[in-house]
């Protein structure tokens, strides 16, 4: 069974960093839209009876990259591939978990669903917003995480007394993560959400004083929980010098003027989603396509994927 990977539009430097990897071309792929605004994709080339990889993150357009997920998909279906998996390294709507007050849907079951009758077999996701998400998908989640990646990255750039912290309760076991590795004690701050772009800190549990803090999270979204986290953990004493760590930098609405006005030495991301360099802040991309090109190669021989996964 021939391997096939097709690049969606939504990073495509990071698809054809994973097909170089592999030693292969994307498949030709087509991506438009009707006059109506209809979204339509076209695959240029036979899939029957491959094994294809679909990598698309759901990230911002998050609909329209979603359903250009969905498109292909049906597509490679209706082609005839023999095994269908979406690799999608930013999983959107994964935050929307759960009805947190009451009338309201749960978006991720809901796009899991989706995934699913679109005619993937199975999906990638790289460092999930929460594990429980496994539990809303009907098809295996293969859930791998960058974190070894992105702490060897920050290593040459820790500071003395340096201390990481989770600035909220859900980044908990992933801060524990990045402490195994480098072998730092961890602080967590307890927040609450105001709103989509504001949080209230109501307290910290750890040491901080004295201490430069490595704030570690699975995404930077408007940069409101970095802000609060930053603000709170200055006032309990730490060295005002910030290192900043997250998988996905979607870096939406003001979040770079927001994040440029505290005292951030560097922040870090991996390129799970397309970003261009900013004069306003300071930030370095790890690249994670040798981290997928891996999963991909030992999907399609059927080997473990065990030391990749995220376990909990």
């Amino acid at each position: 069974m021939s391997l096939l990977l097709l690049a969606g539009p939504s990073n495509v430097p990071l698809s054809l960093g994973i097909a170089g990897i592999l030693g292969i071309q994307p498949a030709d792929c087509e991506f438009g839209r009707f006059p109506d605004g209809e979204l339509h994709v076209l695959i240029g080339e036979s899939v029957r009876g491959a094994d294809v990889y679909v990598v698309q993150s759901t990230s911002p357009p998050v609909d329209a990259h979603l359903m250009q997920l969905l498109l292909l998909a049906d597509a490679c279906r209706r082609a005839g591939a023999a095994r269908l998996t979406g690799v999608v390294p930013y999983f959107g709507y994964s935050r929307q978990d759960r009805r947190a007050s009451g009338r309201e849907p749960i978006g991720a079951r809901l796009v899991a669903d989706l995934l699913a009758t679109g005619g993937l077999a199975r999906v990638v996701a790289v460092d999930l917003h929460t594990s429980a998400l496994e539990g809303t998908f009907s098809v295996p989640l293969e859930h791998v995480t960058a974190v070894p990646l992105l702490a060897e990255a920050v290593r040459a750039a820790l500071p003395e007394k340096a201390v990481l912290v989770s600035p909220d309760l859900g980044a908990t076991k992933l801060a524990e993560r990045y402490a195994r590795i480098l072998d730092l004690p961890v602080a967590f701050v307890h927040k609450q959400r105001v709103s989509g772009t504001s949080i209230t800190v109501r307290g910290i549990t750890g040491e901080v004083r004295g201490r430069a803090p490595v704030i570690v999270d699975d995404m930077i979204s408007t940069g409101g929980t970095i802000e609060g986290a930053v603000r709170a953990l200055v006032a309990a004493g730490a060295v005002p010098e910030f290192l900043v760590v997250a998988t996905h930098g979607l870096l939406v609405g003001d979040a770079l003027q927001r994040l440029a006005a505290l005292p951030i030495r560097s922040m870090l991301v991996s390129d799970s989603i397309e970003s261009k360099p900013s004069p306003l802040l300071s930030l370095r991309t790890v690249g994670i396509a040798p981290l997928l090109a891996d999963v991909i190669r030992r999907l399609h021989q059927d080997r473990s994927l065990s030391d990749l996964l995220v376990h909990t």
